[in-house]
């Protein structure tokens, strides 16, 4: 196994290939470390440069008078082989290879050879043909795309293990939008060195990391792979989205990291088997991270739905009972303070419909009860902002609600702008929001499952 600590975790970083014109990759790498707040020691390495963005610029890494960690590789491919060796006698540790031109485009023998630098040496290397790495809580940033287009997120308990860059920064660039935060990103492309199964295994260890997403086109150590998300699985939630799922999309995908995708089958099988929570699309991918990054775990399958719109309450219904969940029935105590407390117009039953005119304060009621009743393992809370009576003020009650942190509560709005505004609020505050019943319930079914499937673990 590869020490990663010095890509993730390093005291200085080396950029080769940093440019002085801004807007090229070299540039963009050095900025994002400076920005970022990066602590260590920044040393740009460029032959024909004497200064980058004020910093002191070396013609090779082995010029550089003290020691480095870590270094960020990104020239021409053909380069890379050489400026790899000096990082291995230089005695770089980890080294992030942004660089393409590899395996993805035929160069076998190309990409062959950096695995036996990194061999001879004991680097680590992520790539080639890689976004980068981003660990905010090191203030360590080696992505090549400016912040100005790509949002970076706040630390939080999420890791994301992307094979694809493009992917990757997408989904960055959302979960930074949404406001919630993650532990590490790594794009790690070709795999040439350090592969998913690596990545896994240093993450089951890493103590910020509460949850892992995995985006793969293929793997390349299989057995190692099972062994490493059976294990794994116990102990932290796995979600896994498989691309290349088709002929046609295996295919791609060989052009793309140069991975040999495999048989669909045999991936869904394995994910099954060992608890990997499987998502078939990238919004399952972000709906599944928010509810297990800021829910507690659930294995009671009994769920309330409070709503201010009928309609979105039967819809709900619909889905929590399509994914294996069923209708909490309230105790009678709950139907009398429902009765007492309620207008008329409410009925004491499970969706409670709060009416068109419900406001904050009968939320707060509703949410009261729900969390107060025994026979509720899990909330969800409709909310139509469209409504005169509904507005941000909601947004506080529920996040106090679950601020309580004794029951899942997660929340479904759908609507326009100023919809949209408030369930940002919801999640930068660490309420999941969903734009539909299904995706809702769909997050919920898979939380309850893990923790069902951790609770015998625990037994056994």
């Amino acid at each position: 196994m590869y020490d990663l600590k010095p890509i993730f975790e390093p005291k200085s970083v080396a950029i080769i290939g940093a440019a002085r014109e801004p807007g090229k990759i070299g540039n963009v790498i050095v900025r994002n470390f400076v920005d970022s707040g990066f602590t260590g020691e920044i040393y740009p390495v460029n032959p024909n440069a004497t200064e980058v963005d004020g910093l002191k610029c070396y013609k090779s890494v082995l010029a550089i008078p003290k020691k480095v960690d870590s270094a960020v590789i990104a020239i021409p491919a053909r380069l890379v082989p050489q400026a790899l060796e000096e990082c291995g006698r230089k005695g770089v540790r980890g080294v992030v290879v942004i660089s393409g031109g590899f395996a993805e485009v035929g160069n076998y023998e190309l990409e062959a050879q950096l695995a036996t630098i990194a061999k001879k040496y004991g680097m680590a290397v992520v790539g080639p043909n890689c976004l980068g790495v981003v660990n905010p809580s090191a203030k360590v940033d080696s992505i090549f795309l400016p912040t100005y287009k790509m949002g970076r997120p706040k630390v939080g308990g999420v890791a994301f293990i992307m094979q694809s860059g493009a992917v990757g920064s997408t989904i960055l660039d959302l979960i930074a939008r949404e406001g919630f935060g993650i532990s590490k990103f790594v794009s790690y492309g070709n795999a040439a060195v350090v592969d998913e199964t690596d990545l896994l295994e240093y993450l089951a260890k890493d103590k910020q990391t509460r949850i892992i997403i995995l985006y793969i086109e293929g793997v390349k150590r299989g057995k190692e792979f099972f062994k490493a998300t059976k294990k794994l699985a116990k102990i932290k939630p796995i979600v896994a989205i498989k691309a290349g799922t088709t002929e046609v999309g295996a295919s791609a995908a060989k052009s793309h990291t140069g991975s040999l995708a495999g048989n669909y089958a045999a991936y869904h099988a394995l994910f099954r088997q060992n608890r990997v929570i499987e998502a078939r699309t990238l919004d399952e991918v972000f709906d599944f991270a928010k509810i297990f990054e800021t829910q507690p775990h659930c294995t009671g399958k009994r769920v309330a739905i409070i709503t201010n719109g009928g309609g979105m309450g039967v819809l709900t219904t619909d889905a929590v009972i399509e994914n294996g969940m069923e209708l909490a029935e309230f105790t009678e105590e709950t139907r009398a303070k429902v009765k007492e407390t309620m207008p008329l117009t409410v009925n004491a039953r499970n969706p409670l419909d709060l009416t068109g005119d419900a406001d904050a304060s009968r939320y707060e009621a509703a949410l009261n009860l729900a969390y107060g009743d025994p026979t509720v393992d899990a909330i969800i809370v409709i909310t139509l902002f469209q409504t005169v009576s509904l507005d941000s003020r909601v947004v506080d009650v529920v996040v106090k609600a679950a601020g309580k942190g004794e029951k899942p509560l997660i929340t479904i709005a759908l609507g326009g702008e100023y919809t949209e505004m408030q369930r940002r609020a919801l999640e930068s505050s660490g309420v999941p929001s969903y734009a539909s019943p299904s995706a809702a319930a769909k997050s919920l079914a898979k939380l309850i499952e893990y923790s069902r499937f951790t609770a015998k673990a625990k037994k056994r």
